[in-house]
């Protein structure tokens, strides 16, 4: 009865309305009132950056503006490294949401300044030019987020998040028509092209020039690029790898009949061990061969009925494949001979003689002087 159970997220769970996933997270969304901070998806969900470089920079996001996030205050604030963090960073760096530059103070010390951009997105389009502060309430000026101090009992550093406005998406200018009295026309053969006066435009077109020629050709606007777009991705076929040809049923030196007797009889007995192995004639006169030079190679009908119907796959769709996969797969070799398995004789071993000169023990086959005493006596070894 000590263990305390806290039910208000399961009565959470019961007021939310409407159907539940059957599966996945579900969401119970309470509004904020204070101490809160707006990060965009393009952060929390980037597919470039590693968990722990989102994690900091929703941290650096949520701190008021002069705070320290160097990678020592990081990693004693957090359980992570410092190789982690400046990993982490480097990433955010790689992406544009962080910047460090090193700066020199009026008093020649080095310093350095870190830039946090919350939405480096709307940077590369335009949206906002970074250095160019103008008016707070200016478009396009980029919003500093200021600290403002709470007046609950507990002094705390808030951020006041103000909503940047998002630019406006910029119009393909559509090329100008061109009148009916200037389409392309092919000139005759004799006659000069005259040049025409053109109408003026109506209202609401693009001006067109003054004098133009019929025989001159109207060249079309190209299709301009839209920024950002990504280029269409290159299926390319899927690699395969080649196939090594399939080996060669085995084949005996010399297929008597009574062999081939004795492998038929082997292969149409095979379904009273195995019901999975019910072969037709075909394929029994087919994987004779193979049953056959195993009998050669003195296998007994046993161990080739053993190695043919042990750990049969479920469900067996070929058998007869399987058979003439395992009869190529696992033939044993030939049996060695009596005279193979003779244990090789060791060479005699000299006896020991006692030297003449110095009376030390030596390994020879005759009598005499030792390797010591030879020189002195002048003989041969």
């Amino acid at each position: 009865m000590d263990t305390q159970h806290d039910n208000a997220l399961a009565h959470a769970l019961a007021a939310i309305p409407g159907p539940v996933p059957p599966s996945g997270v579900i969401h119970i969304v309470i509004p904020h009132t204070n101490r809160f901070t707006v990060v965009g998806n393009h952060l929390a969900q980037h597919a470039g950056l590693s968990l722990v470089a989102i994690g900091i920079g929703v941290h650096i996001q949520s701190l008021p503006a002069g705070s320290e996030i160097s990678i020592k205050t990081l990693a004693a604030r957090f359980p992570e490294g410092e190789v982690k963090i400046a990993c982490a960073l480097r990433e955010l760096e790689a992406h544009g949401y962080l910047r460090r530059t090193r700066v020199r103070l009026a008093k020649g010390r080095v310093a350095t300044r870190t830039v946090f951009c919350n939405q480096p997105g709307a940077v590369l389009r335009g949206g906002v030019v970074p250095g160019a502060l103008g008016a707070p309430g200016a478009p396009g000026a980029p919003v500093v987020a200021a600290a403002v101090r709470n007046p609950a009992p507990a002094p705390a550093l808030v951020r006041e998040h103000l909503r940047v406005p998002e630019p406006e998406p910029t119009r393909v200018r559509e090329p100008a028509r061109v009148p009916e009295h200037l389409r392309v026309t092919e000139p005759e053969p004799t006659r000069v092209p005259e040049p025409t006066r053109v109408r003026e435009p109506e209202p609401g077109l693009a001006p067109e020039p003054a004098h133009v020629r019929e025989h001159i050709r109207v060249r079309e606007p190209e299709p301009t690029a839209v920024a950002g777009a990504r280029p269409a991705p290159v299926r390319l076929p899927a690699p395969t790898a080649p196939k090594q040809p399939r080996r060669p049923l085995p084949h005996p030196h010399a297929l008597t009949p009574e062999r081939r007797q004795a492998a038929s009889a082997l292969l149409a007995d095979l379904r009273r061990h195995a019901v999975e192995l019910v072969l037709s004639e075909e394929a029994v006169e087919e994987l004779v061969p193979g049953v056959a030079a195993w009998l050669e190679r003195d296998a007994t009908t046993d161990a080739i009925r053993h190695a043919l119907t042990a750990d049969l796959p479920k469900p067996l769709k070929h058998p007869a494949r399987l058979l003439r996969h395992r009869l190529t797969a696992l033939l044993p070799p030939p049996l060695p001979g009596v005279h193979d398995l003779t244990a090789p004789r060791r060479a005699p071993v000299p006896p020991f003689q006692t030297c003449d000169g110095c009376e030390r023990a030596f390994r020879s086959h005759e009598p005499g002087h030792c390797r010591d005493c030879r020189a002195p006596y002048g003989e041969a070894a």
